[in-house]
């Protein structure tokens, strides 16, 4: 019901830090990097459907043999697809080594030295990427990981990850001034693109200082061992702007990931004797490795983890920390809630929007029926029963202190339980063939079933939690309706976030204003109330700062909202959801931004709720979203 927010991208670095002789007599298969990989990228799928990718390292093999390799793909099961490949390699390697045993009587799949030489994907360092794409077509050259390759082998960059640059053209003026000439204006080949320029220059440093002391090919050897990624780095990354999670594998075998100075994309990293490990989730760490969460860290913001060529680790700053501000939208929706942390918070998510739920039902818990959808709201809804059954238990407790009751009374109040059931579940899935509108809209119509004679007719409210709403089609199409059918006074819509209001530039596809039912309300209102010359301020607030080049300084579009209470915004937000020939009351809860701060106190990345951006990239990107609208133009602000 959150109407398909498109979820971040997922990285998973693996860097086997033992000899592949090691993992080859201990784990007893060749494959043990690659099995931890997918079971890490599987457990991610959640972050990106459309299309993956996997990049794989060999350390120090002889020259004449493949040391990259790379596969990626854009099929449904894109993760599958991928593996099924790279398993077909490996048992073709395991038939030849048949082979070699029945005519030498040597075996050659014990060693190390035999699979690297033969098969490809049998490197110490693995890089898989999971896309979800905010723009673009869904075509496989705009898969990660992207490949930047030489034939010297420490100016080989292999690159992914989870970030949107919000000033991709001011970064591409750049690389042209540099004198390179990009064959693309999209922020994946221009950040490619800048940090390989910087780390061939480094190479170039490092060559002018040692060309005097080595001959080739040891010089090459001495560039590996020289290299400084964290130069590289700082050069490269100063003039960033947005989010990002970026992991990057050179040709030699060393590797970084660098995470935007706010903090706003997620990474973390474990590490023990064997491996270092670094992804987008917690989670997929844990369930991979076996290993407590307390083992597991953050990435500093503002700093790389860097793997050298030997497999040292160190955590260096690379860029000045800003604030931190990192994606609340991860807690309430995009990351797997089976982690810890992030399961206590959407509890508390909907154990806070109690009061609000009361208020709406006039106390009225014996004829309130609590339910939810989709399925990545249980967890909210869990917290939202917690919390109904403490408020029941003050109640109790005033009752009986206040004075002798009834025993008939007292049974009924010890006895009783928010009424829950499941009454919205998931049918069928909408069929990219149907292309008309109409056709579209009676489909969304029946994407979902409900549970009938629950409810008492024209006597029980409902209370439906979902973790965000968005744009509010489905509730409007289908989910209303359908509620209406079981004939319920009234219908509370409880999103368990804050109302979105502006766009997001650091990876979530949500882009255009005009999709935001929160900005719709806010229209409605200023046209209700005479207001629509504030509009025409905004539009040429905007205008002028964009054509000074002062649009980076301030959020004009918070005017927008400025004259209106979240609940004046929310009441009309369920008078545009209401579909016209439904009899229920229906009214729409919005989680406080305070309350999501007290849920979510380390995640504190608000701005598609308060227009209050982490970086000056995001001003420009809302002011620019603004003038779209009012130009009626339909595309990416970034």
């Amino acid at each position: 019901m959150s109407d398909s927010i498109k979820h971040e991208c997922g990285i998973a670095l693996i860097r086997l830090r033992k000899p592949f002789q090691y993992y080859l007599d201990k784990y007893k298969t060749p494959s043990y990097g690659l099995s931890k990989l997918y079971l890490m990228m599987e457990k991610q799928v959640n972050r990106g459907q459309d299309g993956a990718g996997v990049a794989n390292i060999k350390i120090n093999v002889n020259p004449g043999n493949r040391y990259i390799s790379r596969y990626r793909s854009v099929e449904p099961q894109a993760v599958a697809d991928i593996f099924g490949k790279i398993n077909k390699k490996f048992r073709k390697a395991q038939k030849l080594a048949k082979d070699v045993k029945r005519e030498t009587g040597i075996d050659p799949s014990h060693d190390a030295a035999w699979w690297q030489e033969n098969v490809a994907f049998t490197g110490e360092v693995l890089l898989g990427h999971l896309r979800y794409g905010t723009h673009g077509q869904n075509e496989i050259e705009n898969c990660h990981p992207m490949l930047r390759q030489s034939n010297w082998r420490s100016r080989n960059l292999v690159m992914a990850g989870n970030f949107n640059m919000t000033n991709v053209d001011d970064l591409f003026d750049k690389l042209v001034s540099l004198g390179q000439h990009p064959k693309e204006k999209v922020d994946t080949v221009t950040v490619m693109e800048k940090i390989g320029h910087f780390l061939d220059e480094e190479n170039q440093r490092q060559f002018l200082k040692y060309r005097d002391k080595y001959e080739n090919p040891e010089l090459s050897d001495i560039l590996a061992e020289q290299i400084d990624l964290v130069r590289v780095l700082e050069r490269s990354c100063k003039d960033f702007d947005g989010g990002y999670a970026m992991v990057g594998l050179t040709g030699y075998g060393a590797s970084f990931v660098a995470r935007d100075p706010a903090g706003i994309r997620p990474a973390y990293y474990y590490m023990d004797e064997e491996v270092v490990v670094v992804a987008s989730e917690k989670q997929a760490i844990k369930t991979s490795f076996n290993c407590a969460y307390d083992q597991i860290q953050e990435i500093t913001p503002g700093s790389a983890l860097v793997i050298d060529m030997d497999g040292s680790v160190k955590e260096a700053p690379f860029i000045d920390r800003l604030e931190q501000k990192s994606c609340s939208f991860e807690r309430i929706y995009f990351s797997r809630g089976s982690d810890p942390d992030i399961y206590s918070e959407r509890k508390k998510l909907g154990r806070l929007l109690i009061p609000q739920i009361l208020e709406e039902v006039n106390n009225d818990l014996k004829n309130t029926v609590f339910s939810y959808i989709p399925n990545t709201a249980e967890t909210a809804f869990l917290g939202m029963i917690d919390g109904l059954e403490d408020h029941l238990a003050k109640e109790r407790k005033q009752a009986i202190m206040g004075g002798i009751l009834f025993e008939k009374e007292l049974e009924e109040m010890l006895t009783f339980r928010p009424r829950v059931e499941k009454l919205i579940s998931k049918d069928v899935k909408v069929r990219t063939f149907i292309t008309s509108d109409e056709q579209r809209d009676d489909m969304v119509s029946h994407v979902y079933d409900t549970t009938y004679e629950v409810i008492n007719k024209g006597v029980d409210s409902v209370v439906l939690i979902d973790d965000s709403i968005v744009r509010g089609t489905t509730l409007e199409k289908s989910i209303l309706s359908l509620l209406d059918k079981l004939s319920p006074k009234k219908i509370v819509i409880v999103s368990s976030a804050p109302q979105i209001r502006y766009p997001d530039c650091y990876g979530i596809d949500m882009s255009k204003m005009k999709e935001f039912v929160a900005f719709r309300a806010a229209l409605a209102l200023l046209k209700e109330r005479g207001l629509e010359n504030i509009l025409d301020e905004v539009n040429l607030k905007c205008l002028v700062a964009l054509e000074n080049g002062t649009a980076h300084t301030e959020n004009f579009v918070k005017a927008i909202y400025a004259p209106f209470t979240d609940q004046e915004i929310s009441n009309k937000i369920a008078d545009i959801v209401r579909p016209k020939n439904i009899k229920a009351e229906v009214s729409v809860i919005y989680q406080t931004v305070d309350n999501l701060n007290v849920a979510c106190p380390n995640h504190l990345g608000d701005w598609y709720f308060t227009g209050n951006f982490p970086t000056p990239g995001g001003n420009q990107v809302v002011n620019k979203a603004f003038v779209n609208f009012m130009k009626g133009i339909e595309v990416r602000a970034y």
